[in-house]
């Protein structure tokens, strides 16, 4: 199932209940009716005149009071419309499940929630078809306020696949915004009258895909997309000018109406054409400043990780595992021989033992902090690069116990908490009565 939004919303109501309610632009509309609103569908639905045609006066007068109420606040756009299909390949649903999907649509939208259908905005359900349903509501709440429509798209699909896992319909894909976006109409429009066989959106996303695929830096990058015919326009950073933070593209005669080219940005093609995903693609470090990339190869990876399972298994086996002994100390290396194995980007540190102060975030260490878990590699020269070294968070507490004045600071603090005794315990003290 899915459900379509009209953009821009309507300025009347009166033509749109004139169209659910008529034959169609080809004469597909069948018995038009209405399946559920903010009254019971029974006093909603048009009557009929002597002539054959309905009578809008009554249901159009009941969804505009809300609106004149408002005055001048009110929207001066408010006909909300959305059209909710199923797949020509399920079954027919019945009026009572139709109209159980627009109630839930009302309610996951906030335009109509359960409960409020005194309070909410006025709103009609117009069945003219088998496999579709019309909501048509108009912006304005019966006590007075402006309703609020965040996010409303994506809660209409997740209506739309609620009703697909309860009535056993197709299934399709999430509001995730991990698809490719798909040409508008105008651009399928604009496609058929040149003579095109796709619109240029699906064109340019498959050049681009193209041109991403086979260069192995931003140079290949674009001079794959100019042999490849496409325009490009670079986005500079403004504080370095010779920085590309972005790109558009657009293909040689798809113009607009001021003769110019119709820019196409990344994002706007695909998820993963943007540019930080590409250059997340080319040089994965430069594209996440700040990451931890220990510079380790897959055997050695390996072999930090079983010696981490053997110290693992070790402090298991340890009979002492006091917070101050070897154990404690091999539990804090161990997890960062896990993360030099997994190449993550923050470790866990552990809670430092009583009597020692807190990690230092700020210090580092290197791999020559432990030369037994890789095994055939030599410690750094003196004279290497800083770079070359792995910096990751200290492995454990700085030794030796708290300075002077706050070892008396948490005694002080400790002799607060301890609770006092009661005066009829105290050694040496009498309890007299009061008489």
């Amino acid at each position: 199932m899915i459900g379509k939004i009209s953009t821009p919303r309507g300025e009347r109501v009166q033509p749109l209940l004139y169209y659910l309610f008529g034959p169609g632009r080809q004469e597909e509309h069948t018995d038009p009716h209405i399946v559920a609103g903010w009254r019971h569908p029974a006093d909603l639905e048009p009557p009929l005149r002597a002539d054959g045609t309905r009578d809008f006066t009554k249901l159009a007068g009941l969804l505009l009071q809300p609106q004149a109420a408002l005055g001048k606040r009110a929207y001066p756009r408010p006909v909300w419309h959305c059209a909710m299909r199923a797949a020509p390949e399920d079954r027919m649903m019945s009026d009572d499940e139709w109209a159980a999907v627009a109630n839930d649509v009302m309610d996951r939208t906030g335009l109509s929630p359960y409960g409020q259908e005194d309070e909410a905005v006025r709103w009609v359900a117009v069945r003219h078809g088998d496999d579709h349903i019309h909501i048509v509501a108009m912006l304005a709440r019966q006590d007075g306020r402006k309703p609020g429509l965040p996010w409303e798209r994506y809660k209409v699909r997740a209506a739309c696949l609620a009703a697909e896992q309860r009535y056993g319909l197709r299934s399709t894909a999430p509001a995730d915004r991990t698809a490719a976006r798909r040409p508008t109409r105008a651009e399928n429009e604009k496609a058929a009258r040149r003579g095109l066989g796709e619109a240029p959106r699906i064109t340019l996303r498959r050049q681009v895909t193209t041109a991403a695929a086979s260069a192995n830096d931003e140079e290949e990058f674009f001079a794959c997309l100019g042999q490849a015919g496409v325009l490009v326009r670079k986005r500079f950073s403004v504080k370095n000018t010779a920085e590309v933070t972005g790109y558009s593209v657009a293909l040689p005669g798809d113009t607009a109406k001021d003769g110019g080219p119709v820019w196409y940005g990344g994002g706007k093609l695909a998820a993963d054409l943007t540019w930080p995903k590409l250059r997340q693609r080319w040089t994965p470090d430069r594209a996440t400043p700040g990451r931890l990339r220990p510079d380790l190869t897959a055997g050695e990876r390996n072999a930090i990780w079983e010696h981490a399972q053997d110290r693992r298994r070790r402090h298991r086996a340890d009979p002492h595992p006091d917070r101050d002994g070897p154990g404690c100390r091999r539990r804090r290396r161990l997890g960062h021989l896990r993360y030099l194995a997994r190449g993550r980007r923050h470790a866990r540190q552990p809670h430092p033992a009583p009597g020692r102060r807190r990690l230092r975030p700020r210090r580092a260490f290197t791999l020559r902090s432990y030369p037994a878990a890789v095994p055939g590699r030599e410690p750094a020269p003196a004279g290497r690069p800083a770079d070359s070294r792995v910096r990751l968070p200290h492995p454990g507490p700085v030794d030796g116990p708290y300075p002077a004045h706050h070892q008396a600071g948490r005694a002080g603090r400790s002799r607060r908490r301890t609770p006092p005794i009661p005066a009829a315990r105290r050694p040496g003290r009498r309890r007299t009565t009061r008489r």
